[in-house]
């Protein structure tokens, strides 16, 4: 009679242990949620909003695609906008009225995340006008991006290294980008946001 209370606690601990185990599992290989932090991707995604990112694609191999919203880890010195190549970059060397973006990161990355879009692939020239994209010298159709006019909105034309991604926010005019740090390797992207859960009344697909 002993038996069956301790048999039944010894099962729930270990069925507790094991859903544990592949939630832990799930979101460190396969879905992860996170709290957008900013509103640099307005009007896509609000600050606060909470969305689904996809990591097991790329952990398998996958690569980002033009559009994709992204989760990813920007080079080290997004603080203080650094570039990797010093003197190339036109916001730490005679202001941006140079209009000229990194054309390589820092060597190392942050400790933080950022959530943007993939506007530039490896080996596309990217420019920008009035906040909008110009690739390979057509403009793109972006109806999720805002206009904008300040200074940091008017680029002239990068080249994408190889293994590299150039990435911006959709909130054009207030978006801390690959327009003033340069491109993202490829492994430090983490994966595409999916979806929405929250708030509700926004939940859906990115």
């Amino acid at each position: 009679m002993k038996t069956k209370p301790l048999r039944s606690t010894v099962e729930l601990i270990l069925t507790v242990a094991v859903a544990l185990f592949f939630a832990l599992t799930i979101q460190a290989f396969a879905v992860k949620p996170y709290r957008i932090p900013s509103e640099s991707m307005v009007p896509t995604l609000q600050e606060g909003q909470r969305i689904l990112v996809n990591r097991f694609s790329h952990k398998i191999g996958g690569d980002p695609k033009l559009g994709d919203v992204t989760v990813f880890t920007p080079p080290r010195g997004t603080d203080e906008r650094e570039c990797g190549n010093a003197g190339q970059g036109p916001f730490y060397n005679g202001g941006a009225e140079a209009r000229q973006s990194c054309a390589k990161p820092t060597a190392e990355k942050s400790k933080t995340t950022f959530v943007k879009r993939v506007v530039g692939m490896p080996g596309d020239t990217i420019a920008v006008s009035n906040g909008h994209v110009i690739r390979n010298g057509k403009p793109v159709k972006e109806s999720f991006a805002s206009d904008c006019s300040d200074s940091s909105c008017n680029l002239n034309p990068i080249t994408v290294p190889a293994g590299h991604y150039f990435m911006m926010g959709d909130n054009r005019g207030n978006s801390e980008d690959s327009r003033f740090w340069g491109p993202v390797p490829r492994d430090w992207v983490i994966g595409k946001a999916v979806a929405t859960y929250w708030p509700p009344k926004e939940m859906g697909g990115v």
